[in-house]
């Protein structure tokens, strides 16, 4: 009987011998012993190819104003169906570097769940949503150019969706070529009209290196980026706006 496959093929696995046989043995337990459950995977298996020694990989570097010393995050990937149109570069495993032993606990837990995900297979771009939503009780920080952040795990998910928006499993959301435009007219009059604020935290001057000095804090993009214009409070970032 023909069967169907609507779905591209991405992984393929050798059923071995030993594997039928614990299959057919499990299928009639002998008395007295306990039955073995089966494994069903919900996806496909994404596993390391064959004399593959080397994975092609990026690192990026985490620098926080909490801590003096800096995070290098390098997430691997894999391709599948290499040479074939439906070739396709999936993450395989992370590794988070830094001096600050303080965090080595849950960096070390953190990197083996994330990997185990990336190599379970399915769709992985829940995990930069997951992260983002978390918050530090203690407070987040503000990078450079206004861009807050709620804590340290949230940026480590920003990172993570930056390198999946790269490798193409994620699509980078955009503002059309008129928004923008309108955009950097009223980035350009609130500029020109705006009064120049010198304050006393580094997160502020941070925050006047790339938006006008009166911007406020965007409860979208969480980037201190909004300003008042024709009585309409816009952010230059990522265009959000109260009036629509």
């Amino acid at each position: 009987m023909a069967i169907k496959i609507d779905n591209k093929i991405i992984g393929y696995e050798v059923v071995k011998p030993e594997d039928s046989e614990v299959t057919d043995n499990s299928a009639a337990p002998v008395s007295g012993q306990r039955n073995t459950a089966k494994i069903i995977r919900m996806t496909e298996r994404v596993a390391r190819p064959e004399g593959m020694e080397a994975l092609e990989g990026s690192t990026y570097k985490i620098k926080t104003p909490l801590d003096d010393h800096a995070m290098y995050v390098t997430i691997n990937d894999i391709i599948l169906n290499p040479g074939t149109e439906h070739e396709q570069r999936r993450p395989f495993e992370i590794f988070i570097n830094s001096k600050n032993m303080d965090h080595f606990q849950w960096i070390v837990a953190l990197t083996r769940l994330m990997s185990a995900v990336f190599r379970k297979g399915g769709d992985v771009t829940f995990l930069a949503e997951e992260l983002q939503a978390v918050f530090d009780p203690k407070g987040g920080y503000f990078k450079a150019g206004g861009k807050f952040m709620p804590s340290i795990i949230a940026e480590i998910g920003a990172v993570i969706e930056h390198h999946l928006q790269k490798i193409g499993l994620m699509e980078k959301e955009a503002l059309s070529e008129q928004q923008q435009l309108i955009l950097d007219g009223k980035r350009a009059e609130a500029e020109a009209v705006a009064t120049k604020i010198v304050a006393d935290s580094p997160a502020a001057d941070n925050d006047a290196a790339d938006y006008p000095a009166s911007a406020t804090l965007c409860n979208k993009c969480h980037t201190k980026a909004v300003v008042n214009m024709d009585n309409c409070a816009t952010c230059l970032s990522c265009g959000y706006s109260k009036c629509g």
